[in-house]
């Protein structure tokens, strides 16, 4: 972008738009081919696509190509390397919870498509979608609200399938299938994917996975139990009428029985049948004629959830037999536009307006009555926003370079309601954002930005009462009486907030050592102080130092949800990655602390000093690719119990993938791997359980074009 006139601009646009669609279609060609290397365009960043380099803060995209060697069994094998996230919750892909710069839970956008994923439950994880039908994912880090509302607090993960209109040209038909599997919990997999663009402007893609898996190996040679049986399927068709007018329709179902403990996160004896069900119903209209004041997005959605669980035993809360109720349905629409002129002769401007808006109910039961910590409750939320993007060639007329400012504002009213608490909740808030990065020279960008961001208490958080967990008599000693944890409503809390400062800076270079290589490196540091954090309070009288084991009720205890007036994080993250056409090599680096500024506690979801290390081999004469995996961690002691204490780690894997281009073997794939060769006995940062042992896994996929 160095020096680049309004025109220049433009055409880097226009090809940026361009490796935006191949990004999101997950096209681009394999890791071990001789290709142009090309810089990965974000679009969650922004709305509009802009390369992740060039962006003023840290932003991951991962491709298809990316995921398929990764051999993904779930979302945390999609993203565990990306710097700044971690997955709490263990293991089983049910209780998988990922978060963003110590932010978790209901802090994190996670979007499909750009269509909410609402759900939100202590125990359970928040992704419901097998990785076969990602096709590309991106995560920024950072605070988001000025362009997503509530829940940006931590940053945004979207994941993106395939526009068929973009994967082939018209008259042509592909189909792929493909088996796969790992030991470690003895899974296996078969997909079937089928695109066609019958007609000039329509194209269609449908997919099915069927996944089976069973108890898992952990690196400490026990097994946490575990039984997944998984159908997920995906259809999709895209229409280009003419004159810049596209239509799309979606569906997206998950489907998965599993037998486990309640608590998906831990392990335990109290065991379900858990039937989880995600349904996603998306109509798109994008219109884009001949015009660079047009550029119209629009969505609406529906997005349903359903977990039911049907108690096995007599070991938990209730009796054997018991049926377990969460529904979440989330109606929402978003609709933008961006207009792109130039605001002087040096000054290209792209502005975008937009509004959202979206719902959600939930309905819980436990055998026919109300279940603790689910309660019937409706929240709704409605908002704009405005943002533009000012790319300034040579600025003030005598500084060299570019300078690239992306100020942003929105603006949320919501509202929560439950008929259990009688009591409702609603504010408002205001979202601002500037951010800026300043090329002088075209190989290195100087950023930062200043953000301020928001999420609104949940309905649990608000209206949750009934019954947490209980001690049945004789669980504190011989002789000793029944006891319960109850939870208490709070609908007075108030949204977080905070305010966010990062800076950094990053180098870009092509042609670096020999043509067509690329270094690119970029790091940043930032600190944000908040205030109203919403944290779960768990007040439980200790047996015999509180109360006395033996008198009922005496060790009763209560969980709500709390408010803490001022609280602060900080944090680094840095990427690294250097490809020519024989090797690939990518570096990444984290670190996060927080503390309650008044009482001096740990807060949020912290993480130790966290590295990755990938450096793969191309074999172009071969078609193939082998590679090396590293994860690291140093000891975590940032908890204020020595139990929350966790040993550092470092992980080992191997990867490789082969691909027929002739023959009669063209279009076959063979992907090979081992996850933990060394069956290393590690647990992540506030998980229950150590993570799984050493893990064979192999795929084999069959494509054909007609």
């Amino acid at each position: 972008m160095s020096g680049s006139s309004p025109a220049e601009f433009l055409k880097k646009l226009a090809a940026s738009t361009a490796l935006c669609s191949v990004a999101a279609m997950g096209l681009a060609a394999p890791a071990m081919a001789e290709d142009a290397i090309t810089a990965p365009i974000t679009v969650t960043a922004t709305g509009s696509g802009i390369t992740a380099y060039e962006y003023p803060g840290m932003v991951t995209v991962i491709d298809k190509e990316e995921i398929d060697l990764k051999q993904a069994s779930t979302p945390d094998d999609i993203l565990r390397d990306v710097p700044g996230v971690m997955f709490t919750g263990g293991p089983r892909r049910t209780g998988e919870v990922p978060s963003i710069r110590g932010f978790s839970g209901a802090d994190v956008v996670i979007l499909i498509d750009g269509v909410r994923q609402n759900f939100s439950s202590g125990h359970d994880g928040r992704f419901f979608i097998d990785p076969s039908v990602v096709n590309s994912a991106e995560v920024l880090r950072g605070p988001s609200s000025s362009l997503y509302g509530s829940g940006g607090m931590g940053g945004v993960i979207e994941f993106r399938t395939i526009d068929p209109l973009e994967a082939l040209a018209t008259g042509e038909t592909q189909t792929t299938v493909g088996l796969g599997g790992q030991t470690a919990n003895r899974e296996y997999h078969a997909t079937a994917t089928a695109i066609s663009r019958p007609l000039d402007g329509l194209g269609v893609v449908g997919s099915l996975t069927k996944r089976e898996s069973g108890s898992i190996e952990l690196g400490s040679g026990s097994e946490l139990e575990s039984d997944d049986d998984i159908l997920s399927g995906f259809l999709k068709g895209s229409y280009d009428a003419g004159g810049g007018h596209k239509f799309t329709a979606s569906f997206l179902r998950f489907d998965n029985d599993a037998i486990e403990p309640n608590n998906g996160q831990a392990p335990g004896n109290d065991y379900v049948d858990k039937n989880l069900v995600s349904d996603t119903y998306r109509l798109g209209y994008d219109f884009n004629p001949a015009s660079t004041w047009v550029d119209l997005k629009s969505i609406a959605y529906y997005q349903s959830f359903t977990a039911d669980e049907l108690r096995l035993d007599n070991n938990g809360v209730g009796p054997a037999g018991e049926l377990l109720k969460r529904d979440v349905d989330t109606y929402g629409f978003r609709i933008d536009n961006r207009s792109r002129f130039s605001l002087t002769e040096d000054i290209f401007t792209t502005l975008t307006i937009g509004a959202e808006g979206y719902r959600d109910e939930q309905e819980g039961a436990a055998g026919g009555g109300t279940r603790g910590g689910v309660p019937d409750a409706e929240d709704s939320f409605i908002g704009g926003f405005v943002q533009a993007e000012f790319n300034w060639a040579k600025p003030f007329g005598v500084l060299p370079g570019d300078l690239y400012v992306i100020p942003g504002l929105r603006y949320d009213a919501f509202e929560s309601e439950s008929s259990q608490a009688g009591v409702d909740n609603q504010d408002s808030a205001w979202s601002p954002r500037i951010g800026g990065s300043y090329m002088p020279v075209k190989w290195l960008n100087l950023f930062g930005s200043y953000s301020e961001a928001f999420r609104a208490p949940t309905m649990d958080e608000l209206y949750s009462s009934g019954v947490h967990f209980a001690f049945a008599p004789g669980d504190l000693g011989p002789g000793s009486a029944g006891h319960t944890n109850r939870f208490t409503p709070n609908p007075n809390l108030k949204a977080q907030k905070t305010d966010t400062f990062e800076f950094g800076a990053g180098i870009n270079f092509d042609d670096l050592f020999e043509p067509n290589d690329s270094l690119q490196v970029k790091a940043s540091r930032y600190f944000t102080q908040g205030e109203n954090f919403i944290d779960l309070q768990v007040n439980q009288p200790a047996p015999y130092a509180d109360c006395s084991p033996f008198v009922p009720g005496a060790c009763d205890g209560t969980t709500s949800s709390v408010n803490i007036a001022d609280a602060e994080l900080d944090g680094v993250e840095a990427e690294a990655h250097y490809e020519n056409d024989r090797i690939r090599v990518k570096v990444g680096f984290s670190n996060v602390d927080g503390r309650n500024k008044a009482t001096g506690e740990k807060l949020g979801v912290l993480t130790p000093a966290m590295g990755t290390l990938d450096a793969a081999i191309k074999l172009p004469e071969t078609h193939s690719i082998i590679g090396w995996r590293v994860m690291a961690a140093d000891n975590f002691d940032k908890v204020d119990s020595a139990a929350d204490e966790r040993d550092g780690y470092v992980v080992h894997g191997v990867y490789f993938a082969w691909t027929a281009s002739e023959g009669p073997l063209d279009g076959f794939r063979l992907d090979l791997g081992v996850d933990n060769i060394f069956d290393k006995a590690y647990a992540r940062a506030y998980a229950s359980s150590y993570e799984t042992g050493r893990n064979f896994k192999g795929g084999i996929r069959y494509t054909v074009n007609w």
